[in-house]
């Protein structure tokens, strides 16, 4: 097998520039004009240039939701779903997108199913595919991506406003770094002149200078250093290596255990919800959706809250024992569980869980803007004091 590039014109005389796996040559020439696509030039692809092209092809969140969006639209409008990849892969022709839309075209075309085409590729999780499999088997696909697509646009959300909380406080914690490096290096050299001589400084001054000269002299090493610890970290997480103690850490200390609770809630529910509207047994979709929640700590809680169901437990008093379900949660779903209309529940939870988080990020924010704010003006005014309370003991010695 194969992967060949081509330049080609469809019957309407639109360009298509996009890549196709094939047997041969010849096959994909074959399987090109099946298609009604004249072939203006097309040429087989380097293993090692589709493997690099491949390893580097991660989609992003609004990549993901644009074509879940628009895979549900056009199911939706009567489109046959090899006919639907083609015609999406068309409009983001080489694209990382549009490459794996062909892709996952050509699998479909080849007889798989979607679900085991799209199970061959990262891009997507477990959950995705396995409502995908849903979809197919109940015939309610484009239904099945509406939801996908609105979870997607959820994790977006959730994402935004993640990153509007680190935003700023990041931003002052660097002109932090910046002012006390500049004072260090430029600042304090110079009044230190004004000490040249003296043996009988302050102990404070003494302790400014010296600190001073250390900069200039290991600051290299010292941001060398760090910038090695912060990628050692990444290298540690991605090989898995540390996620359990960062875990359990995490979720341990009071300004981040309330945010990630209320994250890993948000992930649990909306999957809960989506897996059980597409007909999901309960059990099983606690195991789908507990796959989504990042925490180790927190995931298997909520995995030993489906074993205690197969063992006969209710619902409520299995999930009660997790700590992202407080007092008030716990109630609601009984009352779901009570009613038997549990989807809607997890989907109220989720939606109450967006306006808790969306609080939660404007009240932190609000609190360390003044504090990053004082934490700077702190270290840069004690500096300047202390330069002041030198000069003025030099000129008492006078």
């Amino acid at each position: 097998m194969g992967l060949f590039e081509y330049k080609a014109y469809d019957n309407t005389g639109a360009a298509v520039n996009s890549e196709l796996s094939s047997q041969s040559l010849d096959s994909a020439k074959k399987e090109l004009a099946a298609e009604g696509l004249h072939v203006i030039s097309i040429k087989e692809k380097s293993a090692q240039a589709s493997l690099s092209l491949f390893q580097s092809q991660k989609l992003s969140l609004d990549e993901l939701e644009f074509i879940t969006s628009e895979l549900s639209l056009l199911l939706r409008s009567g489109v046959k779903i090899d006919k639907s990849l083609h015609i999406l892969s068309k409009g983001k022709a080489n694209t990382p997108s549009g490459k794996l839309l062909n892709e996952l075209s050509q699998s479909v075309k080849r007889g798989e199913s979607l679900a085991e085409a799209l199970s061959k590729h990262p891009d997507f999780d477990t959950l995705y595919v396995n409502l995908v499999k849903m979809g197919e088997e109940s015939g309610e696909l484009s239904k099945v991506f509406a939801g996908l697509a609105q979870d997607l646009i959820f994790r977006k959300e959730l994402k935004s406003k993640i990153l509007q909380a680190l935003t700023y406080p990041s931003v002052i914690l660097v002109v932090c770094i910046l002012a006390i490096v500049f004072v260090f290096n430029f600042i304090v050299p110079q009044m230190g002149g004004l000490f040249e001589g003296n043996d009988n400084l302050p102990i404070y001054t003494q302790i400014l200078i010296d600190a001073s000269k250390w900069m200039q002299a290991y600051q290299w090493y010292l941001f060398g250093g760090i910038i090695a610890f912060i990628i050692a970290v990444k290298v540690a997480i991605q090989k898995g290596l540390i996620n359990d103690l960062l875990d359990e850490t995490l979720i341990k200390l009071p300004l981040f255990k309330s945010a990630i609770q209320q994250i890993e809630r948000i992930r649990f529910n909306t999957s809960m919800a989506l897996m059980l509207d597409a007909g999901v047994q309960l059990d099983k979709a606690i195991e789908l959706a507990a796959g989504t929640v990042k925490n180790k700590y927190l995931r298997d809680g909520l995995l030993s809250a489906k074993a205690k169901i197969k063992r006969g437990v209710s619902l409520t008093e299995a999930l009660s024992a997790s700590p992202i379900y407080p007092d008030f949660f716990v109630s609601l779903l009984e009352v779901g569980e009570e009613s038997g209309q549990l989807t809607p529940v997890f989907e109220e939870i989720a939606n109450r869980s967006r306006n808790d988080f969306g609080s939660w990020t404007t009240k932190v924010t609000s609190l360390l803007e003044p504090l990053m704010i004082l934490m700077m003006g702190g270290v840069v005014g004690s500096v300047v004091v202390v330069m002041l309370l030198s000069i003025m003991s030099v000129n008492d010695g006078f």
